[in-house]
């Protein structure tokens, strides 16, 4: 959807940079990135970097910047334009399939977010530059950023050093500091996903489905909580922020 949008308007000089933050790297990224396929830049963030350089706390956010490379509108809620949207000609049911995905998708059901009027307030945008009403002033942009406490900056720092522990192959160490990262910086739910999403599985890593200890393997899941347990005790609809116009 976000390369159709891209093609769409980018003879009115409107680009997309999607950037994948997946400590796997092209591995995790490369079979979205060429199911798209993509003509329009596409980054990989093994790090996380774009949640200590922006503010990004979960997936999909965005981040709008104009022709002089100045932020006017900070990380948010980027939901993809719902009216580029392919038809959907089956949907996921619960015969035969494991009472943890069907509790998933249902959770994932109630997940909200405002598709529509994000489109809208991007496409005026595009067509109108500084005078849109969505474009926010420097000081309103500040205003909106998240304030970066020492606990934030501690825990990226734990965040950085366990991916590379993981890509380095010390799983149990790089644990540790994904868990000092989690309670150091508890809103940023895209930490808590790339942990739970590294944790192997008996046919590989657990990635992005499962997010959580499988039926009879509880006891060596290391994290307090799971994409399922969280999201459950957040309440689905407080899953992503309301889009602020």
């Amino acid at each position: 959807m976000w390369q159709a949008f891209r093609d769409e308007h980018v003879d009115q000089g409107f680009e997309v940079v999607t950037v994948g933050m997946d400590t796997l790297g092209a591995e995790a990224c490369r079979p979205f990135i060429e199911a798209a396929p993509l003509s329009h830049p596409s980054l990989i963030d093994q790090h996380h970097r774009m949640a200590e350089l922006f503010g990004v706390v979960n997936i999909p956010n965005g981040i709008w910047i104009d022709e002089q490379g100045m932020i006017v509108r900070p990380a948010e809620t980027a939901p993809a334009p719902p009216s580029l949207a392919p038809e959907r000609t089956s949907r996921l049911r619960g015969e035969g399939m494991p009472e943890r995905a069907v509790a998933m998708g249902a959770e994932a059901a109630k997940i909200q977010y405002d598709r529509d009027s994000y489109e809208a307030a991007l496409r005026d945008w595009i067509a109108k530059g500084a005078d849109s009403d969505f474009a926010l002033s420097p000081d309103q942009v500040i205003e909106r950023s998240r304030p970066r406490s020492i606990d934030t900056s501690l825990g990226q720092a734990h965040f950085e050093l366990a991916t590379q522990l993981e890509l380095d192959g010390n799983h149990g160490a790089a644990v540790r500091h994904f868990t000092r990262a989690h309670e150091l910086v508890p809103d940023n739910f895209a930490y808590r996903r790339q942990a739970w999403s590294l944790e192997p599985g008996p046919e590989g890593p657990l990635r992005r489905f499962w997010q959580g200890p499988m039926e009879g393997a509880e006891a060596d899941w290391p994290y307090d909580g799971d994409w399922l347990v969280e999201t459950q005790a957040m309440g689905a609809e407080n899953y992503y922020e309301p889009f602020v116009p």
